[in-house]
């Protein structure tokens, strides 16, 4: 049974077709690993044990009777602390939503359950998700699932090392400007960040509305791809075509992205030569709307984020970490005009850029520029703190900005990953190219 643990989750649910597993058994291999694990409680916020029992009794009752609602069907997931879960406090990592108590399940967690996946918890993240380092001195900070000490990557930190650490068979984060894919490539998980508006924010805690989007990480490129189709209440697309013959890959390359680690560098170089092994064409070259967009991430972010939270913090500002705080008040400096010319700006260069990238299968960059710091150092110096969250953010922040969807695999090398990214709404081929690429770095 410890295997089980190990497995994908799509693994599971044809073992669970199979009659091989029973859905009760498979959901208490992972609430007893979840209990016996010394770390449990700086991953898992809140296991929901009574529902996850309840939910794999349901799914056994299917597997029996043949009405299996989908692939994952019995099998159990974490989700992160911001989705809504009815009658079980969501409170988004952070001390100012203490005790709240939704009445229903967000949207993509009710869709989930209809495709009869188990809620197993709700996992720790960064306050309000406003971190891509995974450390949270307010409530908890998961230990990174290759290397304790380091950090765990966020701001879906928990649902991340749940995965990696055996608690779960895959988890439910989110992705404001690369909050599925930091913790994803930091524990060498597989991490899908979706299009805005992909899959519905209803019940989501929101950090910035307009590029929040949900996402899976997990074991495999077919694990995402189950996973969101089941939040959206889909039907997965067929990724067994998974040749990269003939497909061609921008490789983007500007000062704008450098420096970036030797190992993320090397990992990175050595995933390109796979896939050109694998057939497809690497041309390297700019994309000079996403270098003129970096400029303007901080007045959309800052300001929505301090719009929407802002007069909570200012009514309690001691209950937040003081650089967390500090990156949402930075949006009192700029103005209205700032904000709306901002957003005029950007919306020109999403469509510049696609203009300039749709000759091209997919972009692609190291997911990550830095290796995972060292929790203790990021805790000691609030000034490296600000400096590793922004170098953390730096790649996955371009498909934010440019509306894209995107993808991160693992290259081999701890902590490394290569980031695909495609044209808004258009996760069947990025999944694709994805699976693709899985196969080459295998």
């Amino acid at each position: 049974m410890q295997d089980w643990r190990w497995m994908s989750a799509s693994d599971l649910g044809r073992r669970i077709a199979s009659g091989e597993i029973d859905p009760v058994d498979l959901t208490e291999c992972f609430l007893e690993a979840l209990s016996d694990d010394p770390d449990h409680h700086l991953i898992y916020a809140r296991p929901t044990t009574d529902r996850a029992r309840k939910e794999a009794l349901a799914a056994r009752d299917r597997a029996r009777s043949d009405t299996r609602r989908s692939l994952l069907d019995g099998v159990p997931i974490s989700w992160k602390d911001l989705f809504d879960t009815a009658g079980v406090a969501t409170e988004s990592g952070s001390r100012l939503l203490k005790d709240r108590i939704p009445d229903q399940d967000a949207e993509v967690l009710y869709n989930a359950g209809r495709a009869g996946l188990v809620c197993l918890g709700k996992t720790h993240q960064t306050e309000l998700a406003f971190s891509g380092l995974g450390v949270n001195p307010m409530t908890a900070t998961p230990p990174n699932g290759l290397d304790a000490p380091r950090a765990p990557g966020g701001s879906s930190s928990g649902a991340a090392v749940s995965v990696r650490r055996g608690l779960a068979a895959a988890g439910i984060g989110s992705d404001t400007g690369g909050s599925v894919r930091v913790p994803s490539v930091w524990n060498d998980l597989v991490g899908l960040k979706t299009t805005h508006g992909a899959l519905s924010l209803e019940g989501v805690v929101p950090l910035c509305a307009e590029f929040d989007t949900v996402g899976p990480l997990s074991r495999t490129v077919e694990d995402a791809c189950q996973l969101n189709a089941a939040m959206g209440g889909a039907e997965a697309p067929d990724l067994s075509d998974t040749s990269l013959s003939g497909k061609t890959f921008l490789v983007l390359k500007s000062p704008l992205f450098a420096p970036i680690d030797d190992a993320p560098q090397a990992a990175f170089e050595g995933a390109l030569s796979a896939l050109g092994k694998a057939g497809a064409k690497l041309v390297e070259g700019p994309a000079e709307a996403a270098d003129q967009a970096m400029e303007f991430g901080a007045c959309l972010y800052t300001v929505e984020a301090y719009a929407t939270w802002g007069r909570e913090i200012e009514a309690n500002p001691d209950a937040m970490y003081g650089p967390i705080r500090e990156r949402f008040e930075a949006g009192l400096r700029f103005s209205g005009v700032d904000y709306a010319r901002a957003w005029l700006e950007l919306r020109r260069l999403r469509a510049a850029y696609l203009a300039e990238t749709c000759g091209y299968d997919a972009v692609l960059m190291p997911t990550a520029a830095i290796l995972p710091p060292m929790t203790a150092n990021l805790l000691a110096d609030e000034t490296y703190f600000m400096e590793k969250n922004l170098l953390a953010l730096r790649n996955t922040r371009v498909a934010n900005l440019m509306g894209l969807c995107a993808l991160t695999l693992p290259t081999g090398t701890p902590h490394c990953g290569l980031m695909m990214m495609c044209p808004p709404h258009t996760e069947r081929v990025l999944l694709q190219l994805g699976a693709g690429a899985e196969k080459a770095l295998s």
